[in-house]
């Protein structure tokens, strides 16, 4: 073996120490955007329940003040079942991406829009005497 490639790394020592501090400053920036992203996402998913529960907490309101027919709060509560199924569906591996976030908020956009039009229609729910 000749003195010209007594080392491995082509760069010698001080090369192999930097693509080492590479290496180990790319590992911790990697781990400090997945602690991160759980951050965001447990924020994302705390934020999914309590809109989920005021949902819940406005359809039952509607049904207590008989705002809401029968039919009415059946499909309402289909819909808030959707979007359960959907905030599992997203959080199963895991990771929740920008776009799966923006899909289950858009679902809750669109139901909190149609609690508010069924109770604010002018159906009622039949007394009963």
């Amino acid at each position: 073996m000749s003195a010209s490639h007594s080392s491995a790394f082509p760069f010698g020592a001080a090369g192999l120490r930097r693509v080492r501090q590479l290496l180990l400053v790319t590992g911790l920036a990697a781990a400090s955007l997945a602690q991160a992203q759980v951050v965001m996402g447990e924020a994302q998913e705390d934020r999914v329940d309590n809109r989920q529960d005021r949902q819940a907490a406005r359809i039952g309101q509607g049904v207590a003040s008989g705002e809401l027919t029968r039919h009415e709060t059946a499909s309402l509560m289909r819909q808030q079942r959707h979007i359960h199924r959907l905030e599992r569906r997203t959080e199963a591996d895991g990771v929740v991406t920008g776009h799966e976030a923006h899909r289950v908020e858009a679902a809750q956009d669109r139901a909190s829009a149609r609690i508010y039009r069924q109770k604010h229609d002018r159906q009622a729910r039949p007394h009963a005497h």
